[in-house]
C-alpha cells in the first residue's frame, strides 16, 4: 500500500487548493468554523439567521467549516445539508470538520486507536464527513494521549513517543484517508496542526509523515496570553508557526487558525489575526461561530489605549453601528487595515533555525528570540546554503550534526549554537572546533560589557557560566554581577569560519530584561547576512521580506523609540501605511582604533506605539 501521494500544483498551491471565489479581501481569505454543538442547531433556521447576522455585519466570511463530529456527538444528515443550503443561498462557501475527542473537557479525552471499537467509530465519523464534503479539516486533536489496556498491550517495548508516533500514521492512512477517499474519491483532507509544535511526536503527530500523508496542511497561531495562558506560549509563534509549517510543506500551509480565549485586552486578539497574515497566510480562520459575536467589554481596554495604537478600541462601537462591539468587529477593522497592507509584502525570510523532526530541547526557543528583535524562520532540514544558522538544543536530535556544523564551518559560514546545545555537545566532540564548556553553574547578572562599555541592564537574570580558552575563543558581549563577568556571546574561529555560543538565560523571557544595548550588539553579529536589524528593547519584533519591506511590531505597553539598521545603498525608507518618508542617517565605524570611521550602515530612527506595528519600503540606490 502507498502511503504518500503527490499532487498536481493546481491542487496545492496555497489557496487554489479548492477553486475558491471571489474574496471581498483581495490578498486572503476569512472562515469561521463551527463546532459540531453550533451545526446541530443550525436545524433551527431562525437561530442560525440570527447567529449569522451577528457576524457576518462586522466583516466579510469567504468559508464556513461546518463540524460533523466532537465529543461522539456525529450531525446528522438533514442538518448538514441544510446548513451547506443556507450558506450556498449566501454565496459562502462551506467545508467540513472533525474534532476526533471522545469529551473534550475531560483533558482533551482522545481516541484509542489500538481499540477495535474506537478505530471502528473513527472510520464512521470519516465516511460520513465525506459523503457531505468535498474537502474537510480535522481539528487540532487528531492525536492521543490514551495509555488503556489496549495502548499498552499495543506499545509493547517501544517508547510512548515512538508507539504514538507510529499508531497515528497508520490510523491517518487506514481510518481516515482511504475510507474518506472511497466513499468520495474527489475528497481533499487537511490536518490542522496545533500550536504546542515542540510537544508534538509525543502525543502522536507526525510532522515527518503528516504534511505529505494529507492534502494539505493548516496551523493553529493562537498565542492568546502568554502569562495566564498554561500554555505561555509567546506572541511572536502567532507569526513564526505560519513560517515553520510553511517549511514543512512548501505551497500547502493553507492557513493560520486563531480562537478568542485568553485575550485578557482586545489588542492581544487583533495581534494574533495581524502577525497571522503578516506571515502570509492565504486565509485565516476564526473560531467558533458562536464566541465571535461576544462583546467587547470595558476591561478589555488596555491603558495605552489613549494613544494612537494599531487597534483603536474607542472606535469598535461605532465600527459596530447598532449591535453591541464584539471581536467580530475586531477581526473586521484588522482585515481591511491587513488586506492594503498585505499586498506590499514580499516573502517573509530571517535568520535561519534547524529544527529536526521529532526533536525536543530548549522548547519554544525560537519564539522568545522573535521577540527580541531576532527574525526568526525554523527549517525541518539542514539549511547548508545559508551563510549563517542558528542550531537550539533541538539540534542534538540530528546524529551528524557535529559533521554538518564541522562543514558549514569549513566553507567560511557562520554557526551560532546556543548554551543549550553546547552542553548537549560537549561531550561529543565539539572541542575539536574549540574548547568551550557549560560548566553546569549558573550564575545572576545585571549589567553587560559592549565594546568595553558597561551598561545597566533591568531586572537580574539567571544565565549558565560558559567557560572557555583565553585567546583561544572570545567574549564579545559578556553578562556581569558584581566583579565578575561571563560570555552572553561567545565566538570562536575554525578553519575559514565562526562559531558562535549565545548563552540562553535560565527562564527565556529573561532576554527581555537585557540590556537593549547588548541586545543591539548582539542582532548586529547574528543578523548582520540579513538586510535590516532592530535596535531598541525587547519585546519588539522585526519581520523581513525578501522585496525589501519589513514591519516593526511592539508588544511593549509603552510608546518605545527603535532604529532600523540597513546597508548603505538605501536611499530613502516609505512607511506604508501612513505614506510618510522617513529620513535617514549615515552610521561611521572604524574597523581598528587607530583608524579613521568610516560609513558602515544607514539608520532610520522612528516610534512605535504600544501594541502596535509599522510597516516600511526601502528605496535603494
Amino acid at each position: 500500500m502507498k502511503m504518500f501521494r503527490c499532487f498536481p500544483l493546481c491542487y496545492l498551491a496555497g489557496s487554489l487548493l479548492f477553486a475558491p471565489g471571489a474574496s471581498a479581501y483581495e490578498n486572503f481569505e476569512v472562515a469561521v468554523y463551527c463546532r459540531a454543538y453550533e451545526v446541530e442547531k443550525m436545524s433551527d433556521r431562525t437561530w442560525l439567521e440570527e447567529t449569522w447576522a451577528k457576524i457576518s455585519d462586522q466583516l466579510h466570511i469567504d468559508k464556513v467549516y461546518l463540524e460533523t463530529h466532537r465529543d461522539l456527538l456525529i450531525v446528522d444528515d438533514a442538518t448538514l445539508e441544510s446548513a451547506k443550503a443556507f450558506f450556498a443561498e449566501k454565496g459562502i462557501r462551506t467545508g467540513g470538520g472533525i474534532t476526533y475527542t471522545i469529551d473534550e473537557p475531560n483533558r482533551f479525552e482522545t481516541f484509542s486507536f489500538s481499540n477495535p471499537e474506537h478505530r471502528a467509530k473513527v472510520r464512521e465519523i470519516a465516511e460520513h464527513t465525506a459523503r457531505h464534503f468535498d474537502h474537510f479539516i480535522l481539528d487540532d486533536f487528531f492525536f492521543t494521549s490514551t495509555k488503556s489496556h489496549w495502548d499498552v498491550q499495543a506499545k509493547g517495548q517501544r517508547s510512548w513517543t515512538q508507539y504514538r508516533l507510529d499508531v497515528m500514521t497508520r490510523a491517518a492512512e487506514d481510518l481516515v484517508i482511504q475510507p474518506s477517499k472511497a466513499v468520495n474519491p474527489d475528497v481533499k483532507i487537511i490536518i490542522k496542526y496545533p500550536n504546542w509544535y515542540d510537544h508534538f511526536a509525543a502525543l502522536g503527530f507526525n510532522l515527518e509523515t503528516g504534511p505529505n500523508q494529507f492534502d494539505g496542511i493548516y496551523t493553529g497561531t493562537e498565542t492568546r496570553d502568554a502569562v495566564t495562558s498554561a500554555q505561555h506560549l509567546q506572541p511572536y509563534l502567532s507569526y513564526n508557526i505560519i513560517r515553520y509549517f510553511e517549511n514543512l510543506a512548501p505551497g500547502r500551509n493553507l492557513g493560520g487558525w486563531v480562537d478568542i480565549f485568553g485575550s485578557r485586552y482586545a489588542d492581544r486578539y487583533a495581534e494574533q489575526l495581524w502577525l497571522t497574515l503578516m506571515a502570509k497566510a492565504p486565509e485565516i480562520t476564526m473560531f467558533q461561530l458562536d464566541l465571535l459575536s461576544r462583546p467587547i467589554t470595558p476591561d478589555m481596554r488596555g491603558d495605552w489605549q489613549d494613544q494612537p495604537t494599531s487597534l483603536d478600541f474607542d472606535t469598535l462601537q461605532s465600527a459596530a453601528g447598532d449591535a453591541p462591539a464584539s471581536f467580530a468587529t475586531i477581526a473586521g477593522q484588522t482585515f481591511q487595515t491587513l488586506d492594503s497592507l498585505i499586498k506590499e509584502l514580499g516573502t517573509p525570510f530571517g535568520l535561519k533555525s534547524y529544527k529536526p523532526h521529532h526533536s525536543v530541547g530548549e522548547a519554544f526557543l525560537q519564539n522568545f528570540l522573535g521577540m527580541a528583535g531576532f527574525p526568526m524562520e525554523m527549517v525541518p532540514e539542514f539549511p547548508k546554503t545559508e551563510p549563517v544558522v542558528l542550531l537550539t538544543a533541538q539540534a542534538a536530535d540530528d546524529p551528524t550534526i557535529l559533521s554538518k556544523i564541522t562543514e558549514h564551518l569549513s566553507e567560511g559560514k557562520k554557526v551560532i549554537i546556543t548554551s543549550g546545545l553546547l552542553q548537549q555537545l560537549q561531550h561529543r566532540g565539539l572541542h575539536h572546533i574549540a574548547e568551550i564548556e557549560h560548566s553546569g553553574r549558573i550564575a545572576l547578572a545585571d549589567r553587560y560589557v559592549v565594546g568595553r562599555r558597561l551598561v545597566q541592564g533591568g531586572q537580574s537574570i539567571l544565565i549558565p557560566q560558559i567557560t572557555y580558552r583565553t585567546n583561544d575563543s572570545w567574549e564579545l558581549v559578556s553578562a556581569i554581577r558584581g566583579d565578575n563577568g561571563w560570555p552572553l556571546l561567545h565566538d570562536a574561529d575554525y578553519l575559514d569560519g565562526q562559531l558562535y555560543v549565545l548563552t540562553i538565560p535560565e527562564n527565556f523571557a529573561d532576554f527581555y530584561h537585557i540590556a537593549p544595548e547588548a541586545l543591539n550588539a548582539m542582532r548586529a553579529i547574528l543578523t548582520d547576512h540579513l538586510p535590516f536589524q532592530l535596535e531598541g528593547p525587547a519585546k519588539i519584533s522585526l519581520l523581513i521580506y525578501d522585496n525589501d519591506t519589513f514591519i516593526v511590531n511592539s508588544f511593549l505597553d509603552e510608546p518605545t523609540d527603535v532604529a532600523v539598521c540597513m546597508n548603505l545603498d538605501a536611499e530613502s525608507v516609505h512607511d506604508l501605511l501612513s505614506e510618510q518618508l522617513l529620513p535617514l542617517e549615515t552610521r561611521l565605524r572604524a574597523s581598528r582604533w587607530d583608524q579613521e570611521p568610516t560609513p558602515h550602515k544607514k539608520i532610520v530612527q522612528f516610534r512605535i506605539p504600544p501594541h502596535s506595528f509599522r510597516a516600511f519600503r526601502v528605496n535603494r540606490q
